[in-house]
């Protein structure tokens, strides 16, 4: 007999867990990730969105708003998570915010005033308000983002 059948535990059976193993959970991953696809179109709102939506994106991105907010959990963890803004605080809410800018309270972080225009502001809010719709599961956990 050769050293490797002594022990029951040969290099054959070894390699056969390996490639069984690897085959197991490349299926399994394949099914997750094919049955994640199915599920993010019904999530996504992607049916909402409109050239005010697309423009208000824009704003977003040429204004690196991500980089002191976090957008449904993604970006900076500087100001405020806006992924749903639109349900706290609503659309006249958000474009005062943004017209009063800063506010000049002592010890607070100030946000930039970006002097955006009626129809910049109502860009902004109309994607907040996309965003907001998108199926997060109930993320963020907190109302408060």
């Amino acid at each position: 007999m050769s050293q490797g059948q002594r022990g029951g535990f040969t290099k054959q059976a070894a390699r056969n867990i390996f490639y069984g193993g690897a085959a197991f959970f490349a299926l399994l991953f394949a099914t997750l990730v094919f049955d994640t696809e199915q599920h993010i179109p019904k999530r996504s709102n992607v049916q909402n969105i409109t050239p005010a939506v697309v423009r208000g994106k824009q704003i977003w991105e040429t204004r690196n708003c991500i980089g002191c907010h976090t957008l449904l959990g993604e970006g900076a963890y500087f100001a405020p998570e806006l992924g749903n803004v639109y349900k706290r605080r609503g659309p006249d809410f958000i474009k005062t915010w943004m017209q009063i800018q800063p506010t000049g309270a002592p010890g607070r972080r100030q946000m930039p005033q970006f002097h955006l225009n009626d129809g910049q502001l109502n860009d902004l809010v109309e994607f907040l308000k996309w965003t907001g719709e998108i199926n997060t599961e109930q993320w963020p956990p907190n109302i408060e983002g």
